[in-house]
Parts: structure tokens; C-alpha cells; sequence
């Protein structure tokens, strides 16, 4: 039971390291503790050893999980929840009555739904935009050249807030290679900043996983979703 709070243990280290070489403090650093097909048992130890941020990205998977931990909540607190995977229209609903954070918005259509579910139920929706840095055609995401008409197209949409924006690097044995990915998407996020639209904040920053997510932080990110260093190689799914 000791094995996920020492990597979890290690893994905070390595976050308050790189922070220092950013000239930042540990504390300006979230961590997303990645639960994709982790059983609950282990995320309860996780959150007992003061992690505070669960990332999922399956809604009905998610929706399984905060059921039965809310049930019998922790002693340290209950977690914040995270959607950082593709989150379908027809799932939006369903993704409201746990997410407090959802970092995959990517179209017009889906920020309709989101901005109506939210307004139905009387609460405004905490979203970053998802970017596709790479240019990869496997991942989602808006290109970098498409962000700012996106934003400036969400202006009417009141029941969302806008915080920042999330990408994801291509997978590399050699983290250095993601780091120009890292570095195009916190310049676009300064170019952003700049242009002070309404109801759009630059706020977080969510880049890095468990092979990258040092130089992510090197590179400004303030959010890094982290799985397998701290719960292992995970189950095929």
C-alpha cells in the first residue's frame, strides 16, 4: 500500500525541482494525479497522501468512481475533479455532475453544450482549451493559428469561464523533444493574455505527463497530469 505514496512522494519532488529551475516555488505547481482505470482503492491512498486533484478521462468511468468516493469520503477532503480526456456532446450532461475542470474544450459545438448544461443548472463550467500544438492528426484539439477566433466566437456563451489552455506533446523516449511543443504553447498563451478578451483568463497552463512533465514545468506550465509515475505501467484498456 506503501508503493503509490512513495512514487507520489518522489514524483511532488521532482515537480518542486523543476519549479525552482523556472524560478517558480513547488506550491505554483497543480498536480493532476491521472486515474485511468485505477481501482479506487488506490486513488483513496492517493488522496490520503494529500493529493488533491483527481484527472479522468472517461466520463461513465469517472462517474463510477466519484459516486463511490463521495459516498465515504476521505479523511483529508474530498478531491477536485478533473475531465481531461475527449469529451463527447452526448456526455456533457453527465461530465457537469462531476467535473469541476474540464481541460478538452475543442469546438464551437461542444462549448454550446457545455454553456447550456451549465446555465440548466445554474453554475458557470471551468474550462481550458485544448490545443494540438503538434499538428498531429491522432490527436484533438484546435491548431494554435485558430485559438484566438475560437475565444473571441465563446464571448456570448456566459456560463463558461475560460482559465487557460492544455496540450499534449507526441510521445518521445526524450523528453528535451517536447519541449519546442511546451514553449509554442506558452508563447500563444502570452499572445493571449495580451489581448485581454472578455471572459478569458490565462490562468493554468496544463501540459506534462509522467514522461515530460519536467520540462513542461521548465517551460511554464503550472498543470501536469501524471499517472504512471505514480501508480505504474497502466492496465490495457
Amino acid at each position: 500500500m506503501g508503493e503509490v505514496r512513495d512514487r507520489l512522494r518522489i514524483v511532488e519532488e521532482r515537480i518542486g525541482r523543476a519549479a525552482v529551475r523556472s524560478g517558480r516555488k513547488a506550491d505554483d505547481i497543480e498536480l493532476v494525479v491521472v486515474t485511468k482505470t485505477v481501482e479506487t482503492a488506490r486513488i483513496r491512498e492517493v488522496l490520503e497522501a494529500g493529493g488533491g486533484n483527481i484527472g479522468e478521462n472517461r466520463v461513465q468511468e469517472a462517474l463510477a468512481k466519484y459516486e463511490e468516493i463521495n459516498s465515504h469520503p476521505p479523511a483529508a477532503g474530498l478531491p477536485r475533479w478533473h475531465m481531461i480526456g475527449h469529451l463527447q456532446r452526448n456526455k456533457v450532461g453527465k461530465a457537469l455532475k462531476i467535473f469541476d475542470l474540464i481541460h478538452s474544450l475543442d469546438s464551437l459545438s461542444l462549448a454550446g453544450e457545455i454553456n447550456k448544461e451549465a446555465g440548466a443548472r445554474g453554475r458557470s463550467m471551468d474550462i481550458l482549451v485544448e490545443v494540438n500544438v503538434s499538428g498531429e492528426e491522432s490527436k484533438f484539439g484546435l491548431r494554435t493559428g485558430e485559438v484566438k477566433d475560437f475565444l473571441i466566437n465563446l464571448s456570448g456563451l456566459n456560463n463558461l469561464r475560460i482559465l487557460g489552455l492544455m496540450t499534449m506533446a507526441p510521445f518521445t523516449d526524450d523528453p528535451e523533444q517536447a519541449r519546442p511543443y511546451f514553449r509554442k504553447l506558452r508563447q500563444l498563451s502570452e499572445e493571449l493574455k495580451s489581448l485581454r478578451l472578455s471572459k478569458v483568463e490565462m490562468s493554468y497552463l496544463s501540459m506534462g505527463m509522467s514522461q515530460d512533465f519536467e520540462v513542461a514545468i521548465e517551460e511554464g506550465a503550472n498543470m501536469v497530469r501524471i499517472g504512471s509515475a505514480i501508480f505504474g505501467p497502466r492496465e490495457k484498456s
